[in-house]
C-alpha cells in the first residue's frame, strides 16, 4: 500500500498515512480534529533499478526497432551527416 501525505490548513501538522489506492482521502486532522486536510503531492517511492530499460523489452509483434531506423543510408532523424561526432 502506498505512503499518502497530508497536512492540515489549521493547524500546519504534516504527516504520512499509508492507504489503499481506493480509500478516500483523510478530512480530519489527528492533531487538531478540524476537517482541514489537504493531501500533498510528493515523489513517487519507487526507484527503476538494474541493466536499463530498452525499447524492445515490451514490443511484440512486426514492430519496428527504433534504433536500427536511422541505418542503411535513410534521412530519418539523426545529426544529418555524423557533423556532431556521435559517429
Amino acid at each position: 500500500m502506498p505512503f499518502y501525505e497530508y497536512r492540515c490548513d489549521a493547524c500546519g501538522h504534516e504527516f504520512e498515512a499509508m492507504q489503499k489506492m481506493s480509500d478516500a482521502p483523510l478530512k480530519e486532522c489527528p492533531e487538531c480534529g478540524e476537517p482541514k486536510l489537504v493531501k500533498l503531492i510528493s515523489a513517487s517511492g519507487f526507484r527503476l533499478k538494474g541493466g536499463g530499460w530498452y525499447e524492445t523489452d515490451f514490443k511484440s509483434g512486426k514492430k519496428k526497432n527504433l534504433a536500427d531506423s536511422g541505418k542503411g543510408g535513410s534521412s530519418s532523424g539523426g545529426c544529418g551527416g555524423g557533423k556532431c561526432g556521435c559517429g
